[in-house]
């Protein structure tokens, strides 16, 4: 008969208690793209204050879900949730808070944890490698897809890849290996992801959000244009004008022609955001924290 013990044994939760004495009832996502903002929408929802830091100039794709979009506008709103930047200060970061604003500030080496000093922190950057922080960041430090390993560099990772473990918190060892490939779609694979066809800077043809035929210019760099593979909608395109260099993925058509889904934080990074959700609520003194909106003074 088959023994599943070992199949649990990386998703079993930890018997320590995170030592939150001095911190913040505050969660530090680092990165506001798709996957990230699927997180940010978890916690806010479920009442805990999230704050976001990002890039002066983000590479995000999905912009019309990414917190990281406000950046660039000063504002955005995230399946009805509102995102804002702000100066990379607590003072700041708390007045967001109190007018029921997502905070996201350019502060590419979330220097705000020093001052904020936040019980949670998140790395959602998707970096695929090893973070550059590790587990003293924070009381409870989470790490998101390949390049985490759960009690060497993050406490608990969970799994990006789409498949049976998706958004499952993993306490011991790593998450699965990056195949380089993105997930098909209607057996569109790597054609519907678009990349840069030169180094340059990025000119958009079209809308987020715009259903497009086989042929359709796009975007173009440095003359070149990348034109449409099949009919789609576009459901993502990076930020025009950023320097972007050959091969870098700029864009991503959807071949089920649906405009809605730009709009929409995906099934993916909703189910990721329950898995960082589980992991902050599987600790008593961490619900204790957050409940109360306060930790235990150092």
């Amino acid at each position: 008969m088959f023994d599943p013990t070992a199949l649990w044994a990386p998703f079993t939760p930890p018997t320590w208690e995170p030592d939150l004495r001095g911190r913040t009832a505050a969660v530090l996502v680092r990165g506001g793209g798709d996957l990230a903002s699927g997180v940010i929408l978890r916690l806010w929802r479920a009442g805990l204050p999230v704050v976001v830091t990002e890039l002066p100039q983000p590479l995000v794709v999905r912009r019309k879900v990414s917190f990281a979009e406000a950046v660039y506008q000063g504002r955005t709103l995230v399946d009805g949730v509102p995102g804002v930047r702000v100066d990379p200060d607590p003072d700041a970061v708390r007045d967001a808070w109190r007018r029921g604003q997502v905070p996201v500030a350019v502060d590419p080496d979330a220097g705000l944890r020093g001052a904020l000093s936040p019980a949670v922190l998140v790395d959602a950057r998707m970096t695929k490698r090893p973070p550059d922080l590790g587990l003293d960041a924070a009381a409870l430090v989470v790490g998101l897809g390949p390049g985490f390993v759960a009690g060497e560099n993050c406490h608990a990772a969970i799994e990006t890849m789409r498949g049976h473990t998706l958004g499952r918190v993993i306490w011991h060892g790593p998450p699965l290996a990056d195949t380089g490939l993105p997930e098909a779609v209607l057996k569109h694979q790597a054609d519907r992801v678009l990349r840069a066809p030169a180094d340059g800077v990025l000119e958009t043809l079209v809308d987020i959000g715009q259903v497009v035929e086989p042929g359709t210019p796009l975007l173009r760099v440095a003359g070149q244009v990348v034109r449409a593979p099949f009919r789609g909608a576009v459901r993502g395109l990076m930020h025009p004008g950023l320097p972007v260099t050959r091969g870098l993925k700029v864009g991503d058509l959807d071949p089920r022609a649906d405009p809605r889904y730009a709009y929409l934080v995906s099934d993916k990074s909703l189910a990721i955001g329950g898995g960082v959700l589980e992991a902050v609520l599987t600790f008593p003194a961490l619900r204790a924290c957050f409940y109360a909106g306060a930790c235990p003074a150092a």
